[in-house]
C-alpha cells in the first residue's frame, strides 16, 4: 500500500489534464495541461523519469514506457535517462513507445511500436502495426507505413486533434474518475 502511494506521489498531472484513474501510471511522471490519458492507458517510468507536454492524447492500452535497455539489470548503477514528449502527439490504441525523446504533431498509430533508441523528431506518423526498433532519427515530416514499414516523406505535419481532445475533456469526465491534478512545484512536508 505504501509503494502505491509513493508512486502516486511522483505523478504530477498540470491543471488542464484529464487522466482517468482506470489508467496505470507508475513512477516519476510528469503531464503537461490539455493532454488526455484515456482508461486502460499505461505510463511506465522504471529507469528514469518521463515528461509529458502539452496537448498529448493517450488511447486506451496504448504503453509508453522509460524501461531499461535490455542488456542492463535494473541493479547496476545506471544514470537514469528523462524520457521526453513533446506537444501535440497521438498514442492510438495499443501502441507501444520506449523512444526517449519525441517531438511535436507526431502520430503513433494503433499496434505499432517505437523502439527506446529510436528519436522521433516532429510531424512524423508511425503506421498502424508498423514497427520501428533501429537506433536512428526518424527526419521530420516522415511516414512510415505499410506490411513492408516503407517510408516517405509528407509535405505538412499532422493536423493536432485540438477538436478531438477538447471533446474529450469534455464527455472523459461524465463517465470516469479523474485523477487530481498535482502541482509540479508541489512539495510534501
Amino acid at each position: 500500500m505504501a509503494d502505491k502511494l509513493n508512486a502516486q506521489k511522483s505523478v504530477k498531472i498540470a491543471a488542464g489534464a484529464v487522466v482517468c484513474v482506470e489508467s496505470e501510471i507508475r513512477g516519476d511522471v510528469t503531464i503537461g495541461p490539455r493532454t488526455v490519458v484515456h482508461p486502460k492507458a499505461r505510463i511506465i517510468a522504471e529507469a528514469g523519469p518521463i515528461v509529458i507536454g502539452e496537448g498529448n492524447l493517450i488511447e486506451e492500452q496504448a504503453l509508453i514506457i522509460n524501461s531499461y535497455p535490455e542488456n542492463i539489470t535494473p541493479d547496476s548503477e545506471v544514470e537514469p535517462k528523462t524520457m521526453t514528449i513533446g506537444t501535440n502527439n497521438v498514442f492510438e490504441v495499443g501502441c507501444v513507445s520506449q523512444a526517449l525523446k519525441i517531438g511535436d504533431n507526431n502520430v503513433i498509430e494503433s499496434k505499432a511500436d517505437v523502439g527506446r533508441n529510436v528519436i522521433l523528431t516532429s510531424g512524423c506518423i508511425i503506421g498502424a502495426f508498423c514497427q520501428v526498433n533501429t537506433c536512428e532519427v526518424i527526419p521530420e515530416n516522415t511516414v512510415i507505413y505499410g506490411s513492408g514499414c516503407m517510408r516517405r516523406v509528407q509535405t505538412e505535419r499532422p493536423q493536432p486533434q485540438t477538436l478531438q481532445l477538447d471533446f474529450l475533456m469534455k464527455i472523459l469526465p461524465n463517465y470516469h474518475h479523474l485523477k487530481k491534478t498535482i502541482k509540479a512545484s508541489h512539495t510534501t512536508s
